[in-house]
This record gives C-alpha cells, sequence and structure tokens, in this order.
C-alpha cells in the first residue's frame, strides 16, 4: 500500500513494514510490525488523527475534527488488522478509524521510530574556506525538476551556491528566484539595485567595504534566501566574502562556550533607519532551535544600536561579540570570489554572512540586483518537488 488516499495528506508513504498484531491495553493500542518493532498509540493520538471524511476535509487534507470535542475518556470498542493489512479502530460512541500502516510507521512514537525520525532529518553541512562551492547552471534549473531540486538542497544544506549563465537584461534574477517561490517585498523594493550612488540608504549603495553581515537583522523575521545576480562588473575590486556563519557558532561553542551562551542569551538591538523608515528588532546574535541546533545567525554590525544589558552582563557580552567578530575575519572561514556578469549568488541569509571588499567607481561599471525569498518556501518547494 501506497497511496495518499487513505490518510490525510498529500503525500505518499511506503509501507515499511506491515502491521502483524494489536494489543489493546488501558488507554493505548499497542502494535507489532513485521520487523520486529513495537509502537503504542494512545487512544487520544489514534482519534485525533483519524483521517477520515468526518475529521478531515478531503480537499484540503485538514483536520476538521478538535480533540477537545471527543470524550477524553474515550476507548476502542475493537481494534483489529483488516484485509487491507490496516488498523482499524472501532471507538465506543461508534466512529470508525482506519489507518494505512505507511502512515502510521511514519508517524510512530516509539523512542526507535522517533530516532531514525532525527537521523533522516536534515543536516547542515558545516564549511569553511576550504568549500568546493556548489555550481548549477541557469538552463537546466529553468527547464529540469531533478535539477531545480539538487540547486535547492544545496541551499538548504550548504547555504551558498552559484548560478551560472543566467542572462544579464535587468529584472532577469527575477525569473530565477520565481523557480522558487514569490519574492519578498522590503523597503528596497522586490528586486534592489545594487549600485554606488550618492544619495544611499545603504552602505551597501557605496563603493566602500561591507564587513560580513547578514541582511535585514532589523526585521523580525529576516529574509531567508538573499540573491545577487551580476549583471555588469567592470570595477576593480569589489570581490564577495562568504563565511558559514553555523561554522563559526559551532566552533565558539567547542572553543569558548561561555562567549557562545552569551551571544544565545543576550539579546541585541538592531536598527535600521532613513528618511522614511525606521525598523528596530530586539533578538541574539545566535538563535537556537526547539532542540538547541544554531538555526539562526543575525549580525550586522553597521545596523546595531548601543548595546543595552546589565551591569554584570555588558563586559559578558562584549567579550562574546568582539570573539565571534574575530573568528568571521580568520583565514580559515573565509571564502572569497569574485562575481562575473551573469553568475548569482543564492545563499541562506539567516546562516551565511556575506561581505564586499571596496571598489574603484571610476575604473568601470559596476551593477547588481538582488532580491529575497522566504526560508519557508525554499523548505516548501523541496519538499513538493520530492513527492
Amino acid at each position: 500500500m501506497n497511496t495518499a488516499t487513505a490518510f490525510a495528506d498529500f503525500r505518499s508513504y511506503p509501507l515499511i513494514s506491515a502491521l502483524t498484531a494489536v494489543q489493546a491495553l488501558a488507554d493505548r493500542v499497542q502494535v507489532q510490525w513485521a520487523d520486529g518493532r513495537s509502537s503504542p498509540f494512545h487512544h487520544q493520538w489514534l482519534r485525533d488523527n483519524c483521517p477520515c471524511s468526518h475529521c478531515v476535509y478531503s480537499v484540503t487534507r485538514e483536520q476538521v475534527l478538535e480533540i477537545v470535542d471527543v470524550a477524553e475518556d474515550l476507548a476502542p470498542a475493537s481494534s483489529r488488522i483488516d484485509a487491507q493489512g490496516c488498523l482499524s479502530i472501532d471507538w465506543q460512541d461508534g466512529h470508525l478509524s482506519r489507518f494505512d500502516p505507511g502512515w502510521l510507521r511514519a508517524h510512530a512514537y516509539d523512542d526507535e521510530s522517533r530516532a531514525e525520525r532525527r537521523a533522516r532529518r536534515p543536516q547542515s553541512q558545516l564549511w569553511d574556506s576550504r568549500l568546493q562551492l556548489p555550481v548549477f547552471e541557469y538552463q537546466a534549473l529553468m527547464e529540469d525538476p531533478q535539477a531545480l531540486l539538487q540547486w535547492l538542497l544545496a541551499v538548504r544544506d550548504i547555504g551558498l551556491t552559484q548560478v551560472r549563465g543566467v542572462p544579464t537584461e535587468p529584472g532577469s534574477l527575477a525569473q530565477v528566484a520565481k523557480r522558487i517561490s514569490f519574492i519578498r517585498e522590503s523597503n528596497f523594493g522586490v528586486l534592489f539595485n545594487v549600485q554606488s550612488k550618492a544619495d544611499a540608504d545603504s552602505n551597501a549603495y557605496t563603493a566602500f567595504n561591507l564587513p560580513l553581515h547578514t541582511d535585514l537583522p532589523t526585521r523580525e523575521l529576516q529574509p531567508g534566501l538573499q540573491f545577487l545576480h551580476c549583471l555588469v562588473n567592470d570595477a576593480e575590486g569589489g570581490e564577495s566574502i562568504f563565511v558559514d556563519g553555523f561554522a563559526i557558532a559551532d566552533a565558539l561553542r567547542r572553543e569558548d562556550p561561555e562567549a557562545f551562551r552569551a551571544l544565545c542569551e543576550i539579546p541585541v538591538e538592531f536598527r535600521n533607519k532613513d528618511r522614511h523608515s525606521d525598523y528596530r528588532c530586539l533578538a541574539p546574535v545566535i538563535a537556537l532551535n526547539a532542540v538547541g541546533e544554531v538555526a539562526e545567525i543575525r549580525m550586522a554590525n553597521f545596523l546595531r544600536g548601543p548595546f543595552e544589558a546589565s551591569v554584570d552582563d555588558m563586559p559578558r557580552l562584549y567579550r562574546a561579540y568582539r570573539r565571534f567578530i574575530a573568528m568571521t575575519r580568520e583565514p580559515r572561514f573565509r571564502l572569497t570570489r569574485r562575481l562575473n556578469p551573469g553568475e548569482l549568488w543564492c545563499f541562506d541569509n539567516r546562516r551565511t554572512l556575506h561581505a564586499r571588499n571596496a571598489f574603484d567607481p571610476a575604473s568601470g561599471a559596476r551593477h547588481f540586483q538582488g532580491c529575497y525569498i522566504d526560508r519557508d518556501e525554499l523548505l516548501s518547494r523541496i519538499l513538493v518537488l520530492q513527492r
């Protein structure tokens, strides 16, 4: 069995192992699998996840049932493996629930099943100056879903990629970005032009060097992906520099755990102000996810407000902040490349810090275009392509 119609989902779940036995216990049903695994399912969990058309709207595959509308002590009148190999539950109130074994195994929460799922979760591949840069061809990404998927997996897992062969007409970047999803607009526009100009509203629109940073740390949610597309690059200088913020955080955690804790615990305010806007966000430099893994780096010294911490924490914060920036300057972490016309960077802006060497605008024209897409859109696109 491997069909999407048997459960409340758009994905298909392969039959890893067949159900062989069911045991009714006081508050749960214990099932046995053909490979010897045993999985308990509490009564409330089973009733809550019933995929029938009364509990889930078949068009949207979204749940209609709210568990509070079911008796807290509801128990099965009977449970069995039916002729199709599904777990069937006849509830005491007359409701029938039927669970596809592929779906049930994929969502089992015994220790062994949960450990399997944790092991299969995507893992960030940390990198340093020795990174073999993942490079992809524009035409393949525009025409081949498998090539597109491989690119997006590299963006997800490595956080830095290059695409070559992109047309150099202004606006061409949008067609590449929309292969993932819609573009996130900011106060800099949908597509923004990175050029030196006299009335700059960001240091990015000057000719001097930009230190390593993430874009828009002043927002509650920093953009997930950033694209930079080279249209013209005749100026001397202006090389792109990247570091893997996750790799630096990992090294900091091992080499200086007290500094790592300070950057996770003490919030810093970032500010972005011009004549028409004033954005501010108070958040730590390093954010962890629900299981303690580094999930986000927030850093742009040129967009930082004065530190506001307790008297005891201020020296601790400065020591950690200085250490983090010093590590971004270490050659072991830095990857430096010059972007040529028809090439673009696509990188995880909440992970990969980027910088630019100063350039001489008198030596030639330099015109990049950029845009943002949220990380959620990348992850959604990957899942849809995979299914």
